[in-house]
């Protein structure tokens, strides 16, 4: 089996785990996966598939400027250029950006902010913050439509290896070692901001 064929079915793996939560709705979201380093080069979702089945053409191996790598009638998800920035500052081996409803509420809610911190709960783990005190805060950066501009805002927060930013009224991008952890740091946030809008709710 080929390194390329290895990270595919690796991809198509997490892809089908977010489907079945119903993370993917209206054919939103995007999945990418590092096939190579030198030069760069990755697999991302094609643009408008239905990501609740599984084809021959779910994903297409792009180059570090997100451009097919190969001759395709497919074309790159429009978030592409973010997981490019991703691979190009970090060793991260895959990113995953879903829209949900939690996750636009919560950027929404604390959008003026610029973050959300999150304390004393267990799912921060999720991020290697172990300590008692520690803080997992995940920037809320604003949604612009012109992709490079969005992509020049995003890339200021990616300051390590694995993390998440949240795109307001949009959605959240995950990145990590490889399709186990990112999806990993996903289910976290997730879990997190679902448990921060039940808070909200109870307090009122």
């Amino acid at each position: 089996m080929t390194e390329l064929h290895e990270k595919w079915l690796e991809l198509a793996d997490v892809k089908d785990e977010l489907a079945i939560r119903d993370w993917f709705m209206g054919t939103s979201g995007n999945l990418a996966i590092k096939v190579a380093d030198d030069p760069l080069e990755f697999l991302v979702t094609a643009s408008g598939k239905d990501k609740k089945k599984r084809t021959n053409e779910d994903f297409l191996l792009v180059d570090a400027n997100g451009q097919p790598a190969v001759e395709t009638l497919l074309k790159p998800s429009a978030e592409t250029l973010l997981h490019c920035a991703i691979y190009k500052k970090t060793v991260a081996g895959c990113s995953l950006h879903v829209h949900t409803v939690a996750n636009n509420v919560i950027s929404e809610l604390y959008g003026d902010a610029g973050k959300i911190d999150f304390q004393g709960q267990e799912l921060i783990k999720a991020f290697g913050l172990w300590k008692e005190d520690a803080v997992l805060t995940i920037p809320i950066i604003p949604n612009y439509a012109d992709i490079p501009t969005l992509t020049q805002e995003f890339e200021a927060f990616i300051t390590a290896d694995k993390g998440a930013v949240l795109i307001r009224n949009h959605g959240i991008t995950v990145w990590g070692r490889d399709g186990f952890e990112a999806k990993k740091l996903l289910e976290a946030c997730e879990f997190l901001f679902q448990y921060q809008l039940a808070v909200q709710l109870h307090l009122k």
